[in-house]
């Protein structure tokens, strides 16, 4: 029998799920190898099905979710999250930052009906993950490359070193030292293939903290850029405003 597959979607905006479509004849050639019996984007319905990989796009931001993440590693082999809101909170964790519920309030007519948590938390804030790709959206290298050592039983390489790293092999100008904008690629792990920078503009930290970051460094550079405190603090929380390492540097300079 062929290793069964789910995809499963949490609170997000699908686009992590987009890398499997956006496969093409990799999906094809993929759908040859393993049974994907749960992918409701693509078709198949089946959330109960005891599988080998799921596959989590999403954070858990209301009671529902907890349990229902909590019912997925328990009928899953191996748990693999996609994407900044899986791994890190994503931009609705913006919502630990502040009272949510006043914001409930001010823009339902009825907030007693929306049961929601008071904070937006990744998937392994509630149960054990056995990988995290990272990425606001994922991208789809990672994502077969992360199936096919798998199927092979071998552990699958991250890349963790950063963005800077990427653009030095692309040979793109560095925008933090030519252009003066601030620049979050020295603590962000690559894996976007430096986009941003590539077309002069700063990166926005799309894929999380790199591997042994120096971010009060950064800071340090961002205030000699004329950044405010919670200018800042901002550039951390952004799309992966819960991963520690931002959330540390952020409050390193707004306590």
């Amino acid at each position: 029998m062929k290793p069964k597959i789910a995809v499963h979607k949490f609170s997000s905006c699908d686009g992590c799920q987009l890398a499997f479509l956006n496969a093409g004849e990799q999906l094809l050639t993929l759908s040859e190898l393993v049974d994907i019996v749960h992918f409701v984007e693509a078709g198949p319905v089946a959330p109960d099905e005891q599988v080998d990989i799921a596959f989590v796009e999403g954070s858990i931001t209301t009671p529902h979710d907890v349990e229902r993440i909590q019912r997925i590693r328990s009928q899953s082999h191996y748990l693999i999250t996609i994407g900044a809101c899986a791994t890190a909170g994503g931009v609705q964790a913006l919502r630990n930052l502040v009272d949510g519920q006043q914001w409930i309030n001010a823009v339902y007519a009825s907030p007693q009906y929306i049961a929601s948590l008071a904070t937006s938390t990744p998937i392994a804030a509630h149960v054990k993950v056995d990988l995290e790709l990272w990425g606001c959206p994922v991208n789809t290298r990672q994502v077969m490359a992360a199936v096919r050592a798998l199927l092979f039983g071998v552990v699958p390489e991250i890349r963790r070193d950063s963005v800077c790293m990427e653009c030095k092999r692309e040979g793109n100008v560095c925008v933090l030292v030519a252009k003066g904008q601030p620049c979050m690629g020295p603590v962000t792990q690559t894996g976007c293939g430096a986009l941003c920078p590539h077309f002069g503009r700063d990166c926005y930290a799309c894929y999380g903290p790199a591997e042994n970051i120096n971010t009060p460094a950064l800071v340090n550079r961002f205030a000699g850029l004329g950044l405010l405190p919670e200018e800042i603090a901002r550039r951390f929380l952004t799309i992966n405003n819960a991963a520690p390492a931002f959330v540390d540097a952020a409050r390193s300079v707004q306590p």
